[in-house]
């Protein structure tokens, strides 16, 4: 078996077996792409299915001089996943990454927006723009539904329940949600949809896609990035803000208002509640309430 065919094979398990998105395939497909021009370049000849322990390591070695630790223990664990997979079919017996260090890598906890800034935010959209109630629901969907930017860019009209203020979102490994619509981004969703989506020249490839381009396509996440981007430049928050993070001011706003962990880590989409317990670190002054509310300590 060649490279080329075991990618072929691993990408088909990926999306079949694992069901994941098209977006981690590539990332995991990058990850054996760059072992291999690895290869080629120190002149080895090793297959995926001979390739030694030596020969990951010396990989690991000469990225970690150009790459953040994150971006090493991404590597390092896509490289086992596939080697885990080759096991898994009976191609080879042993996985070279085992004896692997992954980088310690601590927890940093994501920048969230306060109300204000959100509020500034919204305000800086300008609504005469062809595109600006487009761009306004988007904001009001991130925010009031927390969704992720690859969630929202596949959003399709028929997942939108307005009758019953539900939205049904596809996440990672195609597992489906309902989310409740907030008020605004129904507002907006609907002015958009019925009074500026409704007299655009769609393609037909994406009729059902709710988010278009001016050119009737799906949009990209690059287009939300550079669309949020500017709105930072314009408004002068001194934040490291993208799509993401009105998803974690989403969450960081629901457990500062009361709401329990376990409801938010529904609404996030979150498989293990231990992904969602980083907003408990933002936010110190609900951690002190409950603290000074249950604690027997605590009591007068």
């Amino acid at each position: 078996m060649n490279w080329v065919q075991a990618l072929s094979d691993y990408r088909m398990y990926l999306q079949i077996e694992r069901g994941l998105s098209e977006n981690s395939i590539l990332n995991y497909a990058l990850d054996i792409k760059s072992f291999q021009a690895f290869l080629s370049q120190i002149k080895s000849e090793e297959g995926p299915l001979d390739c030694s322990r030596e020969s990951v390591q010396k990989f690991i070695y000469e990225t970690a001089k150009v790459m953040s630790p994150h971006t090493q223990a991404r590597r390092i664990a896509g490289l086992r996943s596939f080697f885990d997979y080759l096991i898994f079919e009976s191609y080879r017996k042993t996985n070279p990454t085992d004896l692997i260090e992954t980088p310690k890598l601590g927890r940093k906890l994501p920048d969230v927006l306060q109300i204000a800034e959100i509020d500034l935010l919204m305000d800086a959209l300008d609504l005469g723009h062809p595109q600006g109630h487009r761009n306004r629901a988007i904001l009001e969907t991130l925010y009031g539904s927390g969704l992720r930017v690859s969630e929202l860019t596949q959003l399709s009209l028929s997942n939108l329940f307005f009758t019953e203020d539900m939205i049904r979102v596809t996440g990672k490994g195609n597992k489906q949600r309902l989310v409740p619509m907030g008020t605004q981004s129904k507002k907006y969703l609907k002015h958009y949809i019925y009074e500026v989506r409704s007299v655009q020249k769609i393609d037909p490839n994406d009729q059902d896609i709710v988010f278009l381009n001016r050119n009737g396509r799906a949009l990209t996440r690059q287009m939300i990035f550079t669309m949020i981007k500017g709105l930072v430049n314009k408004t002068g928050i001194q934040k490291q803000i993208g799509p993401h993070t009105f998803r974690h001011s989403f969450a960081t706003h629901l457990l500062e208002n009361g709401a329990d962990l376990r409801t938010i880590q529904l609404l996030m989409g979150h498989e293990s509640i231990t992904t969602t317990e980083v907003y408990t670190h933002l936010d110190r002054h609900h951690l002190k309430k409950v603290m000074e509310q249950y604690h027997p300590r605590n009591a007068n």
